[in-house]
């Protein structure tokens, strides 16, 4: 997914829904003060405070697009979880200002005059804001952007409570002015639902929720199919934003090479990738063993100690002279030593297994240290 594209599209959208909140936040007021609708000059104000989340999105489009930096290190992304779980709060303050407004209408409903104007007005907020939600929405799912979720959302509920204001128009002109009031408190209930659903989902995304189960289940296969990969453990998923995170740790042979090892965690990165088209980071963890079952090798000595003990050891037993190099394996909780030693070491007198039965005499006695191979070049 095109980073620059995604923020030219979200910035595009957003500055477009800004200039017909604000048409249609002073059109809303001008109309309910000549008609006398209270309906409609809240829902003008109710346009006002969409520039303030229109401000935000703008905002965040523009800060979750920059490359990572020193105090970023993931990159910027979660400013639009942030700006999606602010975008919830204002809604919900929204839904719950609908409610607590048609509560007083119910019990104070006005005469309106201008009775065409106000209709005409709010029926052409209903269809803007209902183009910009459907336009919003669009965008959103395109770049899978959940804080475009949630203003297209907002644009919704603006629409919605354009619709409380042409039903109680029309109430009041046939004589049903408690019908404002009643489609206002079930709209308000709507807005407050969709508000608790974003926020939900914007604070599951900031306390670092796995994504789905079945997306989980089917990155494990695919980076189980990987050649030389034997087990897939730990594997851990996060949302950043609309990306995701995820670090795994994969079982192989124990006597591979570090460099095929390497080769291995390149493989199960690019399989991973290719399998979730959102994911942006993974972090791979080869192990020798399955280190949710098998107890780690953390009480044994370090290489630089387990070297020194074993170079003494076989100091004291004078059979250090000829190993070229020695190769550690920390395995079932023991150190397993691998001796390289030159042909030249072989000779009529001397077998390979006098010096396997010598070296495994003199290791064995050490009690971090298991079982041994001696390899020739």
């Amino acid at each position: 997914m095109n980073s620059h594209n995604k923020t030219k599209a979200s910035q595009k959208v957003t500055f477009i829904g800004a200039i017909v909140d604000l048409l249609l936040a002073i059109l809303k007021v001008i109309a309910g003060v000549l008609g006398n609708s209270g309906a409609l000059i809240a829902d003008g104000i109710h346009s006002f405070s969409d520039l303030l989340s229109d401000g935000i999105v703008l905002y965040a489009v523009k800060h979750a697009a920059e490359e990572a930096d020193e105090e970023h290190p993931y990159g910027h992304k979660r400013f639009e979880t942030v700006a999606t779980l602010g975008l919830a709060i204002i809604l919900a303050i929204v839904g719950v200002g609908v409610i607590f407004d048609a509560f007083e209408r119910l019990n104070n409903p006005s005469v309106i005059t201008h009775s065409t104007l106000l209709l005409s007005v709010a029926v052409l907020s209903i269809f803007s804001k209902e183009v910009l939600y459907w336009y919003t929405l669009k965008v959103a799912k395109t770049y899978k952007s959940d804080m475009l979720k949630a203003n297209a959302w907002h644009h919704r509920s603006d629409a919605l409570s354009s619709v409380v204001v042409f039903v109680g128009v029309l109430g009041s002109i046939n004589g049903y002015p408690y019908l404002d009031g009643v489609a206002a408190i079930v709209v308000g209930l709507m807005v407050v639902y969709i508000a608790w659903e974003l926020g939900v989902n914007a604070t599951k995304e900031l306390v670092d929720t796995s994504i789905n189960a079945e997306q989980v289940e089917q990155l494990k296969q695919a980076i189980g199919m990987i050649s030389g990969v034997n087990n897939v453990h730990s594997l851990r998923t996060r949302k950043i934003g609309s990306a995701i995170s995820a670090d795994v740790h994969v079982q192989v042979d124990p006597f591979l090479s570090v460099s095929e090892g390497h080769i291995i965690s390149v493989s199960v990165e690019r399989a991973a990738k290719e399998c979730l088209e959102e994911l942006s980071d993974v972090t791979v963890h080869i192990d020798p063993e399955d280190d949710e079952t098998v107890a780690p090798c953390e009480h044994l000595p370090e290489r630089a100690e387990a070297l020194g003990i074993l170079n003494k050891t076989l100091f004291n037993n004078q059979c250090d002279g000829e190993i070229e190099r020695i190769q550690l394996h920390y395995l079932d909780g023991k150190i397993h030593v691998d001796f390289y030693l030159p042909l030249s070491c072989l000779s009529a007198d001397i077998s390979h297994n006098d010096i396997l039965n010598k070296l495994t005499k003199v290791i064995k006695v050490l009690p971090a240290f298991g079982n041994i191979k001696v390899y020739f070049s």
